[in-house]
């Protein structure tokens, strides 16, 4: 029972961290204020994380594979590797969908400066993760040849993050559909 406690107490700590680093960053990243969130001591995540950037990379960690499995039911329901391309954008239209947030890895990305190795290591995972299943998807719908396509896949990857952190600013949603929708008629993304 005290496991199933302290799993639980862990994963509500690690929801409550992604929410406020999608809309504050690393920075806005305190023990006292996620604490709060998460209706526990300050103390009481030492238990879990043993200092901020143990928490800010299991974060990120967490992050980039819940976006891996998202990509992986993108392509198996999908299976037309046109309409997996077509859909990508929608993976980072949900953040701006769910109270004007925006991808927690672009986010730290920004803050790399500030940020501890182990934490900018997962970062970089998340664009990995992104680019190699680009990679992939642009070569199966041979929208490009295999040495043009990770050069094309950071390409799609940087303007689809991008246009979410354009449409953050200005908290419209509908600046990112029309950016995006700009990417498909100047070709970057297939119609």
């Amino acid at each position: 029972m005290r496991n199933e406690a302290n799993s639980s107490s862990r994963e509500r700590i690690l929801m409550a961290a992604t929410k406020i680093a999608q809309a504050h960053g690393y920075g806005g990243l305190n023990f006292r204020d996620l604490a709060e969130a998460v209706g526990i001591k300050a103390s009481s995540i030492y238990h879990h994380f043993t200092n901020k950037a143990d928490l800010g990379a299991a974060v990120a960690r967490r992050y980039w594979e819940d976006s891996a499995a998202a990509l992986d039911a993108l392509s198996a329901e999908a299976k037309d590797p046109l309409q997996c391309l077509h859909r990508y954008p929608e993976t980072f239209r949900k953040a701006l969908a769910s109270g004007n947030r925006i991808c927690l890895c672009s986010f730290m990305a920004a803050e790399s400066d500030d940020l501890a190795e182990s934490v900018m290591k997962e970062v970089r995972t998340f664009a990995e993760v992104h680019v190699a299943w680009l990679i992939n998807v642009l070569s199966a719908a041979n929208v490009v040849g295999p040495a043009e396509s990770e050069q094309r896949a950071r390409a799609i990857f940087a303007a689809v993050a991008g246009a979410q952190l354009i449409a953050r600013s200005r908290s419209d949603i509908t600046v990112y559909d029309a950016l995006i929708e700009g990417y498909r008629t100047a070709g970057l993304l297939p119609a």
